[in-house]
């Protein structure tokens, strides 16, 4: 089983069970974003057999033959040498969008994201794999929308995703892409913009943080001066709505200012594109999370709940009363522009 937020383990655990009255003899593993990042927790509290905190595919086949000797496999070559296969998705009823993962790991070293730590390395597919991946489902169960996954997508462009939309692009198969985890916006590039207004994406989703540039320096060091106006002026110039291209802003940090969030709202409203409201939630293994254990009422170390972004868990109770206003701010700027 897998595991995702660190504050959905209660669900693990049920699910745990109720596997348990099903199998009560087979072994249980929980792998997982959760089950990484709070391995303890997960060990005293999920009720699985073993916790699972290595990603290697190979690894896992090694661990099943331990558990079951079924001779699985565990000394063959790893499965990246021959493209990963496809998820399962078609075990799953009313399918009409599909998630799409090109790579694993980001170069960039942001102070509030756990993307070094679960993943050191960066990992990419075959762009050829991926766009067998994409046509397969397309083709299989009519999937026309495609959601991208990547924590940095327009890493390297030119050699990965490049290469992946240019043979989207030859298909022509009428397709509707998607950025939810956002993109660097020091990556982009007009040519990088026109391709992807050309594969058929629609919604354009930037990694922009806060216009406060000191911030940026202290945090992530992913953005200078310019480089989020020039990114949404290529986006709109290849042919993006300002409704298509949304900005998140971190809001929640331990430190931060009321003011440093209403201003971004603005500035992002201003250089043309929509802001997109992004409440920080402190993560075990970041830089960030001793701060926020320190800054926090809650006690974030003992209790994963209190990793709540929805609670603004480092902010006092004055900041979280305030922000409704700049969540109401945010809402009327999207009427607008509708």
């Amino acid at each position: 089983m897998t595991s995702l937020m660190t504050y959905w383990y209660p669900g693990v655990a049920e699910a745990i069970a109720v596997v348990r009255e099903v199998y009560p003899r087979t072994p249980i593993l929980l792998g997982g974003i959760y089950a990484r990042l709070c391995e303890e927790h997960a060990i005293a509290t999920s009720g699985a057999d073993r916790v699972v905190t290595g990603i290697s595919l190979q690894g896992m086949a090694k661990l099943l033959d331990e558990l079951l000797d079924f001779g699985v496999g565990g000394n063959k070559a790893p499965p990246s040498s021959r493209g990963l296969p496809f998820p399962a998705f078609d075990l799953l009823h009313g399918l009409d969008h599909v998630p799409i993962l090109t790579s694993t790991g980001c170069p960039y070293r942001c102070e509030y994201c756990a993307s070094h730590f679960l993943n050191p390395q960066l990992f990419r597919q075959d762009p050829h794999q991926v766009l067998s991946e994409i046509v397969h489902w397309h083709r299989e169960r009519g999937i026309r929308d495609f959601a991208f996954y990547d924590d940095a997508l327009l890493v390297g462009f030119e050699k990965h995703l490049g290469l992946l939309l240019e043979g989207i692009v030859r298909q022509n198969l009428g397709l509707r892409f998607h950025t939810p985890n956002a993109l660097h916006v020091k990556e982009l590039s007009p040519e990088a913009a026109e391709l992807l207004w050309r594969a058929g994406f629609k919604t354009i989703r930037l990694g922009f943080e806060t216009s406060d540039m000191t911030m940026h320096q202290n945090l992530d060091r992913k953005i200078a001066e310019g480089d989020f106006e020039k990114a949404v002026h290529w986006l709109r110039m290849a042919g993006f709505s300002k409704e298509q291209i949304g900005a998140y802003i971190l809001a929640g940090l331990p430190g931060q200012s009321l003011g440093s969030v209403k201003e971004s709202v603005e500035f992002v409203n201003r250089v043309g594109a929509m802001p997109y409201l992004a409440e920080y939630s402190p993560i075990p293994h970041t830089p960030l999370w001793e701060k926020a254990v320190a800054s926090s009422q809650y006690d974030l170390a003992l209790e994963p709940l209190f990793h709540n972004n929805t609670l603004l868990p480092c902010w006092n109770e004055e900041k979280r009363r305030e922000f409704t206003q700049v969540k109401a701010r945010v809402q009327e700027i999207r009427r607008s522009d509708k």
